[in-house]
């Protein structure tokens, strides 16, 4: 038998890497020195597809989530999020805010929202006598990704 909380403390690990979305300000002002034809505000732009993509795909994906499992739904949302960062990395590299906006923002996005609905749901079901701890310990895992 599994122990529950090593399986929370993954949650709270999973959404902490996540969770570096929030850092996207340290990026904003390179970002702004490299692409020198973009304003701050389409730079900012990159972040806010981000958010926006984390909750269209969490909505979406939660089905998917519950039918296929949190090892599946994990695997997909690290190859979103992975391959997203490292899309936007190419972008930062030829300097194309759009190909910035289509790694960071939208696929990176779509990861951010499976990986952020797969611990909580995952921790729902392994603390039912404890469910507003568990998804705390979640959600607190996002928020230290900063």
């Amino acid at each position: 038998m599994k122990n529950r909380w090593l399986i929370a403390a993954s949650a709270v690990g999973v959404h902490a890497s996540i969770g570096s979305v929030y850092a996207f300000s340290v990026f904003k002002k390179p970002l702004g020195e490299l692409i020198t034809s973009a304003s701050n505000n389409e730079i900012a732009w990159t972040f806010s597809f981000a958010i926006f993509f984390l909750g269209l795909s969490a909505a979406i994906m939660g089905h998917f989530v519950e039918s296929r499992g949190p090892r599946r739904a994990g695997t997909l949302a690290a190859l979103f999020f992975g391959g997203g960062l490292l899309i936007a990395g190419f972008g930062a590299l030829i300097q194309n805010l759009y190909v910035i906006w289509l790694g960071y923002g939208v696929l990176g996005g779509i990861g951010l929202g499976i990986g952020y609905i797969t611990p909580v749901s995952t921790l729902v079901k392994w603390f039912p006598d404890r469910r507003g701890l568990a998804t705390g310990l979640a959600i607190m895992g996002f928020g230290f990704g900063a």
